[in-house]
């Protein structure tokens, strides 16, 4: 059975997002960052994005740029298989990404079952917050980086119920960026 993980950075305060969807902040300049993430996406999971987050990445990842400035994540994200949920997205230009625009909840639950990979949620703060609400997320991969901003979107903005995690990791990288990792306790 397949699991569904968060991964996603904060700023020490929390924000997920600067203003206007800044995130310059987040800085993944070591080495070991980069290693880190290239070697989480060998590992074959699907990638799952709400729209904005997604448009984003498609409009970076497939660029050269990216191939030039960081190829093993470059190469990871275009060749794995990706989902976007969006009501409104009408193409997913993308490689490998096909649009989920209704029940999320149902769809995520058949993909457990039955696709035998496991997903990671990139970003996407509303979609983490629905989820969590759901109780379909399994882990939670927090990248906490140094920095604190003035103003933002604070990570699992408006859930409705309480969420109690349990730590499983800790992992530092030379950046100072620090990677939890938890598991939502059971009920």
């Amino acid at each position: 059975m397949g699991k569904l993980i968060v991964y996603n950075f904060v700023s020490l305060n929390g924000y997920y997002k600067g203003l206007k969807d800044d995130i310059s902040w987040a800085k993944s300049d070591s080495k070991g960052e980069q290693e880190f993430a290239a070697e989480n996406l060998k590992s074959g999971n699907i990638l799952l994005f709400g729209r904005v987050t997604y448009e984003m990445m498609a409009g970076y990842w497939p660029l050269p740029d990216a191939a030039k400035n960081n190829p093993l994540v470059a190469d990871g994200m275009n060749k794995a298989e990706k989902i976007v949920f969006s009501k409104t997205l009408k193409n997913a230009e993308w490689n490998n990404t096909r649009i989920i625009k209704d029940n999320m909840e149902e769809e995520i639950k058949k993909l457990k079952e039955t696709s035998g990979k496991d997903m990671t949620l990139l970003g996407s703060g509303s979609i983490v917050t629905q989820f969590a609400d759901m109780g379909l997320i399994d882990e939670f991969q927090i990248m906490v980086h140094p920095v604190a901003i003035t103003e933002g979107t604070p990570i699992l903005k408006d859930i409705k119920q309480k969420l109690e995690l349990k730590l499983t990791s800790i992992r530092e990288f030379k950046s100072g960026v620090v990677l939890h990792c938890y598991q939502p306790m059971k009920k």
